[in-house]
């Protein structure tokens, strides 16, 4: 068996224990060796799940880049506020570790292109958290979509129904800010738009949007997003996305129509099938549905798990992760077109030369 990787995370927030999770579901391909945080309480309960006689032997930082250091870890997660992501990852980069960024992978699409090129040149692999596309449900069905069973692609949707509330957003101030975070789009709904894209044919020619801020008058940026994207295969997606359904979180959906299939994922995190129909009959839509059927305790899903075995064989094989920074970009690039569509009021082609959330400060008045 190879030696162990030395891995370390950067950032103990909200999302941090499901990193935790993967890495010591990972544990014999990775060490654990060190957690940065700035605040100590917040990586005390990050370290909670893990064996006392491990967690003792990790090491705690305040300051990453004294981590990086001393460290010399060779796979990083960046697990910071969404601002952050492309300064740390930079560094994590250039100290030559390999790198699993949370999404988005940065906030402007100048920044993303660097990522992918200094991760490039340093000879790292840098993957993208996009952890849904692991789902047991998705991955059924990108099989489907890659054995062509869907036939000509006609159009897809992506809703994302949810709710956040003002307790959500003071649990860390940088939340709905454009400098650090962006709104309901690219906080909440990138997941969803990442797979509607990736499912569709990837190429997007053209983006018409809304965005609005209807509820949520104690933060920068958008509750409310729709938009329209023209793929250049010629199909089309629909994408909802908002933070204001009364009471709770309602459902996360992906529909995808071709014209010899018809396939819906829903659940909390896509990660149920609910609609199984293909032309060809080739397998029995009831059992397929049982067999690929997800129930995990939050919208999080199961998918970091598969997402860092994933990136460990990509660096023992020497290959591009399943999620790579391209992929990472691409999610990125679609809501920032979003959010010029809606700003400008007209069609946006793509790509995307250049933008960033900071783009759109005082869209909404704020």
């Amino acid at each position: 068996m190879s030696e162990k990787l030395r891995y370390a995370l950067i950032g103990c927030g909200r999302i941090a224990p499901n990193h935790i999770a993967a890495a010591m579901n990972n544990a014999d391909e990775l060490e654990l060796c060190a957690v940065c945080d700035p605040v100590v309480e917040r990586m005390e309960a990050v370290l909670a799940p893990v064996p006392e006689e491990q967690r003792a032997q990790i090491r705690r930082y305040a300051d990453y880049r004294e981590m990086l250091e001393k460290e010399h870890p060779q796979l990083c997660a960046v697990a910071t506020e969404s601002g952050e992501h492309a300064r740390i990852g930079m560094d994590v980069i250039r100290a030559h570790s390999n790198i699993i960024i949370e999404k988005p992978i940065a906030l402007s699409i100048k920044d993303a292109r660097a990522l992918i090129a200094e991760a490039q040149k340093q000879g790292v692999k840098l993957c993208a958290c996009h952890q849904n596309r692991f789902n047991k449900s998705i991955q059924k069905i990108r099989s489907a979509m890659e054995a062509k069973r869907f036939g000509r692609m006609l159009h897809g949707a992506a809703h994302i129904r949810w709710n956040r509330g003002p307790s959500y957003y003071e649990q860390a101030k940088w939340r709905g800010t454009w400098a650090q975070d962006g709104g309901a789009l690219m906080n909440q709904c990138i997941h969803n738009i990442d797979l509607l894209r990736w499912m569709m044919g990837d190429e997007v020619t053209e983006v018409m949007a809304y965005t609005d801020n209807l509820q949520h008058d104690y933060i920068q940026a958008e509750d409310l997003g729709m938009a329209l994207v023209r793929f250049a295969n010629g199909s089309y997606g629909l994408i909802e996305g908002t933070t204001n359904i009364y009471p709770r979180n309602l459902e996360e959906t992906l529909y995808l129509f071709g014209e010899n299939g018809t396939v819906k994922a829903g659940g909390k995190s896509v990660n149920i099938i609910e609609n199984w129909d293909f032309r060809d009959n080739a397998d029995n839509a009831e059992e397929v549905k049982q067999q690929y059927c997800e129930n995990p305790p939050n919208v999080y899903g199961y998918g970091h798990t598969p997402l860092y075995a994933d990136v460990i064989d990509a660096i023992r094989r020497d290959r591009a992760p399943y999620v790579d920074g391209k992929a990472g970009l691409r999610a990125l690039e679609l809501v920032l077109a979003i959010y010029k569509s809606a700003a400008e009021h007209r069609p946006v082609q793509l790509p995307l030369e250049d933008c960033a959330t900071t783009d759109f400060e005082g869209r909404f008045g704020r």
